[in-house]
């Protein structure tokens, strides 16, 4: 009677009663027996990456939820990166408690070791990622006087990026290091008025959850302003490449005064209402403007609705030398009635402490990217020679202020230093003794030992002719 019932059915409703049996049959079976594959990494967020100083923490993703603490201490990475695991969801995420080192490829590798006949935890992962490339840009002196001079000490390839016929005065870095921001003149002009220009490195980065890209040929130049109308004084690229702040003077009889202008991406120069008084400062926010304004600091917003307003004034304040890479803190400089000047270590709240007190000159600085020392070149009054002044570098120790001098400088031309973002060197330039005009840069490697609590200091290299030097990002 049942065979009778079934083959009353239509033919497409027995196909259909058959396929339901079988998935039926299927979902038992899996139910009884358990998924049998192995937990596995579905995505590693530096794979094949160039990671730079900012990215401090990467992401294993898994295709099913895992003993945490188990794989936490199933994670190798050659050579080592100190860190510490998190996990929510699928996702584990390893923070790295030091910058990474540049200029080195990493393998990762995540394996639960197991013994014959257990089953296997997991499939074992491996992953590649690389830092940066140690690499530094300056103007050259002498031969390359007046070029935009790359120098990757990674690759141990130097290339002079900008064509004979500029004369670089000054340039700045994009985030990525694929283009520099630089004004120069006619090489055949020694009066002329300086305009704004692009040029490609030749280097290509690609950051975790960025797409990947060829890279361009370096050298290639592009105009970004000319000096038709206003003559340049400054210029001031953020921190996320995406804003230039201009200081600029308008020519003909209604010119005389230097005013500020606003360039975001492709858009033309709008002017900005605030007074070009003196120096100013894009903050790592990259959407306010610190600026000297009569006896302090002003603190104005880059955003169109807001450009008029005064977010903060601190009168206290002259100049500001550095901010710490987290945008969290900033060393500003305080003029003393009694002609000293005073370092304060000064953060987001407002909330100062004074570091030192000088009689000397407060010329720059840099923070270390642990957040424990600040570097700054000062200068010291010479006991032999009235109102002479001896520039050198020193450490500060931000948490009690402590100094200490590392380097004498030659030469009174000292434009400032640059620290690299992993802090493993500082570049700066001097002269060479006895030659006033042969300017050379030179690299002075740190060494971080004990997690960045006791630095190490290696004797200066001379790596060329040149003034200005600045590590790449």
């Amino acid at each position: 009677m049942l065979k009778h019932w079934f083959f009353k059915w239509q033919p497409l409703d027995r196909v259909a009663l058959g396929l339901i049996t079988v998935v039926m049959v299927m979902i038992a079976g899996l139910a009884w027996g358990g998924d049998q594959t192995l937990p596995r990494v579905r995505y590693f967020t530096w794979q094949d990456r160039d990671i730079g100083a900012a990215d401090r923490a990467f992401i294993l993703s898994f295709s099913r939820q895992m003993d945490w603490e188990l794989i936490s201490e199933a994670i190798t990475i050659d050579p080592p990166l100190p860190g510490k695991t998190s996990w929510s969801g699928r996702r584990l995420a390893y923070t790295l408690l030091e910058p990474i080192p540049y200029g080195q490829g990493f393998q990762i590798n995540v394996d639960i070791p197991t013994e014959p006949p257990a089953k296997p935890e997991m499939e074992p992962f491996s992953g590649f990622f690389r830092s940066r490339d140690r690499v530094i840009a300056y103007i050259g002196t002498g031969p390359e006087a007046g070029k935009l001079i790359l120098n990757n000490l990674t690759l141990q390839q130097k290339l002079t990026l900008t064509p004979a016929n500029l004369n670089v005065l000054d340039f700045q870095l994009y985030p990525s290091g694929e283009k520099i921001l630089f004004s120069a003149t006619p090489s055949d002009q020694s009066n002329g008025d300086p305009e704004l220009y692009t040029v490609t490195t030749g280097l290509v980065v690609t950051p975790p959850e960025e797409p990947t890209h060829s890279p361009r040929p370096p050298g290639e130049v592009t105009k970004i302003l000319d000096n038709r109308d206003y003559q340049l004084v400054k210029f001031e690229l953020s921190q996320d490449g995406q804003r230039l702040v201009i200081q600029r003077i308008q020519r003909g009889p209604a010119g005389g005064e230097a005013s500020l202008w606003l360039i975001e991406g492709d858009q033309a120069p709008q002017q900005l209402n605030q007074p070009a008084t003196g120096d100013f400062h894009i903050a790592p926010d990259s959407e306010n403007l610190v600026m000297a304004q009569g006896q302090g600091l002003a603190i104005v917003p880059l955003t169109k609705q807001q450009q008029a307003e005064l977010l903060s004034f601190l009168p206290q304040y002259g100049m500001v030398l550095a901010f710490s890479p987290d945008g969290r803190d900033a060393a500003m400089v305080k003029f003393n009635p009694d002609f000293t000047r005073s370092l304060y270590l000064v953060n987001s709240q407002g909330q100062a402490k004074e570091l030192l007190k000088t009689t000397g000159s407060l010329l720059s600085a840099a923070f270390d990217p642990r957040g424990k020392v600040l570097y700054c070149l000062m200068t010291r009054l010479r006991p032999d020679e009235q109102f002479r002044e001896q520039s050198f570098i020193a450490m500060v120790d931000i948490r009690d202020g402590h100094l200490t001098p590392i380097l004498d400088l030659i030469g009174q031309k000292n434009l400032g230093i640059g620290l690299a973002a992993d802090g493993s060197g500082l570049v700066f330039d001097q002269t060479t003794p006895g030659q006033q005009q042969d300017f050379q840069v030179i690299l002075l490697p740190i060494q971080a030992l004990e997690q960045g609590e006791v630095i190490k200091l290696l004797p200066p290299q001379t790596l060329g002719p040149g003034i200005h030097p600045q590590w790449f990002p």
